[in-house]
């Protein structure tokens, strides 16, 4: 019986994982997925995003934060304005998708 290595496939779906892994922690959070959701329709100013969610500048300027260190979504400046914006629509359908499903499943 022999042992073999993981090959090189191996590590590269070890890290796909991770990185999957990575996302939901970044979307563990119902602000998270609102602003995710938010952002699917288009570039959003953190006072918009306050507005929408009514949730409170500083907070969702956490959570901001944490969807920018997952490279979820980037930040754009225009004069004094930043606005937010995703990254790329699949993490828009992962987010659409799991809402779909959990109201499919009450």
């Amino acid at each position: 019986m022999s042992h073999s290595k993981p090959g090189p496939a191996a590590a590269t779906d070890r890290a796909a994982l991770e990185r999957v892994t990575d996302i939901f922690k970044a979307l563990s959070n119902p602000v998270r997925v609102g602003i995710v959701r938010e952002l699917a329709a288009g570039d959003r100013a953190v006072h918009e995003l306050v507005a929408a969610l009514d949730v409170a500048q500083p907070r969702v300027s956490e959570h901001l934060a944490v969807l920018r260190g997952a490279r979820l979504v980037e930040a754009r400046r225009a004069g004094r304005t930043v606005s937010y914006h995703l990254v790329d629509e699949h993490v828009a359908h992962i987010v659409e998708d799991a809402v779909v499903h959990a109201d499919e499943h009450r």
